[in-house]
Order: structure tokens, then sequence, then C-alpha cells
């Protein structure tokens, strides 16, 4: 069984150590990514109840009144396919749903999961310092 929570403040980093971002070239630490999700705007998490595990999250942050960016939607890869990746989009975009713009940039094999969501796809500039999520 699965929990979705927008309330972080009680997360703790033992309950980031399931899985998440094992794809990514370098992996941030549990304590960045629970400063990050406690940082932003706008948070939700999806738990595994029996485990207590945090399998998928969202987040967003933005000016609180017209634009809002999705820095990460991340989903456990055991728990891919079950649509938990798409429910946490619709409750990010439920909640920010009168902004002017919520952007995401993502990988080109993603963009038809965002287009089935609703999303149109456009033209991004992005830096990355990757060594930036070693601590």
């Amino acid at each position: 069984m699965m929990e979705y929570r927008d309330d972080v403040t009680t997360l703790s980093t033992n309950q980031l150590a399931g899985g998440l971002f094992r794809e990514w070239p370098t992996l941030p630490s549990d304590d960045l990514l629970l400063a990050h999700l406690r940082g932003a705007e706008l948070a939700i998490v999806a738990v595994d109840v029996q485990s207590g595990q945090v399998i998928g999250l969202v987040s967003a942050i933005g000016d609180g009144v017209f634009a809002s960016f999705v820095p990460l939607l991340e989903v456990v890869p055991a728990y891919r396919g079950r649509g938990v990746g798409a429910e946490l989009v619709r409750r990010v975009l439920a909640r920010l749903g009168d902004r002017y713009s919520i952007d995401l940039v993502c990988d080109a094999d993603l963009v038809p999961f965002y287009e089935r969501l609703g999303g149109t796809p456009g033209t991004a500039v992005m830096w990355r310092n990757r060594g930036a999520l070693v601590t």
C-alpha cells in the first residue's frame, strides 16, 4: 500500500535510502535531498506504508505566485510502471495549477510521459554542476 504526503517536515534521511536516483551519474546524498525537499515550495512524496520508505517524490520551487519549476520527479525503479510518477505529477499540477508557468526540463526519452499528462514540449537551456551533489 502507498500513501502520498505533502508534509516532509517529519521525513528522515533513513526513509530516503531506498533506491532513489540510482540511475544518476552522481547520487545526491540523503542529507542533501532532504534539505532540498524541506526547502522546496512544494514537495510531495510517495511512501510505501509497510516499509516507511519514500519510493517516489516530486518537488517544485518558485515565487509562490507566477512561476514554478519542477526540478525533481523520481520513482524507485522497482515501483515504476504503477502510476506513481503520474500521480505525483497530477498532484503537483493540481497544487500549482493557477500559475502562469510550470516548467520542467527532462531528457528527450521522457517527453512522451509528460505529454500524456498534458505537458507541451519546449526548448530549454541548462547548466549542470554534478560535483555540487557530493557532500
